[in-house]
């Protein structure tokens, strides 16, 4: 699809941040693997925007519905807050170009030491082998050269974002396929600017990493700006557009983050955006 329009949807002015080419990645396919619904868009919106937009197949691979999330919005009757959560996922998933969405149809675990996390379902009480053997199937299916997943930190701590950690780069492990794990540099988003600083302290955990432990900073112009901010939004159970003030976003969320682990770690896809 198209990105939308960057006036539509109320991003910065494109003057503001200088549009950027767009290689070839046409017949390259990428699977990116989130623990929870928004978790695809705050953390990897501009990087799968940019893929899609440079002919890449891009496949959403989301572990729980994120069912522990609650509702800042009410919900119609009859309805539950995983299948709201999973409305809300699709639309963000067409807003990022994702090609084929894949649910895993594991539960929230919750905060971290909760009760939810011994949950039969939970994804934190998972087998990290058979999870990554469901995962290493679909990169196999879809001949996928390269696995997006949070690094083994799990970008904040969560145990979901940790599992998603391990299963990803076990998958990784399995397909021989290029590994991008996802964090943020703790000292690139400034003092209070992104949705990540109130999941550490809701969870009391530290967050991020150092900027010598990121190999790959992904970028993004206006156009890309714009569709992520869109994206977000589109979780709008979870997310307050007050949260996301317009004058701000680009500094907080203008940028993504990558680490690369282990001897087969070399320039892929992600390195040509």
């Amino acid at each position: 699809m198209t990105a939308p329009a960057a006036s539509a949807l109320g991003s910065p002015r494109p003057s503001a941040v200088p549009a950027l080419p767009e290689p070839d990645l046409r017949g390259h396919t990428v699977v990116a693997l989130h623990p929870h619904p928004d978790d695809e868009a705050i953390f990897t919106g501009i990087t799968l925007r940019r893929l899609a937009d440079a002919g890449a197949r891009v496949v959403l691979v989301m572990a729980t519905g994120g069912e522990l999330g609650g509702s800042r919005l009410p919900l119609r009757p009859g309805e539950t807050v995983r299948q709201r959560r999973l409305a809300e996922l699709e639309h963000a998933a067409e807003l990022l170009g994702v090609a084929r969405l894949v649910l895993l149809g594991r539960r929230d675990s919750g905060l971290p030491g909760g009760p939810d996390s011994t949950h039969a379902r939970a994804l934190a009480g998972a087998e990290p082998l058979a999870l990554a053997s469901r995962l290493a199937e679909i990169v196999d299916d879809e001949g996928a050269g390269t696995l997006l997943a949070d690094d083994e930190l799990g970008v904040y701590g969560h145990p979901d974002h940790r599992m998603a950690g391990v299963v990803g780069s076990i998958a990784a492990e399995l397909t021989g396929a290029d590994a991008y794990l996802a964090t943020v540099d703790r000292n690139g988003l400034g003092p209070d600017g992104h949705l990540v600083h109130g999941a550490a302290r809701a969870a009391s955990v530290p967050f991020g990493r150092e900027g010598d432990e990121i190999a790959l900073t992904v970028a993004g112009d206006a156009r890309h700006l714009a569709v992520k901010r869109a994206a977000i939004l589109a979780h709008a159970s979870q997310v307050d557009p007050a949260e996301l003030p317009e004058q701000d976003f680009a500094a907080a969320y203008g940028r993504e983050w990558f680490r690369r682990t282990g001897p087969a770690a070399r320039p892929g896809v992600l390195d040509l955006l």
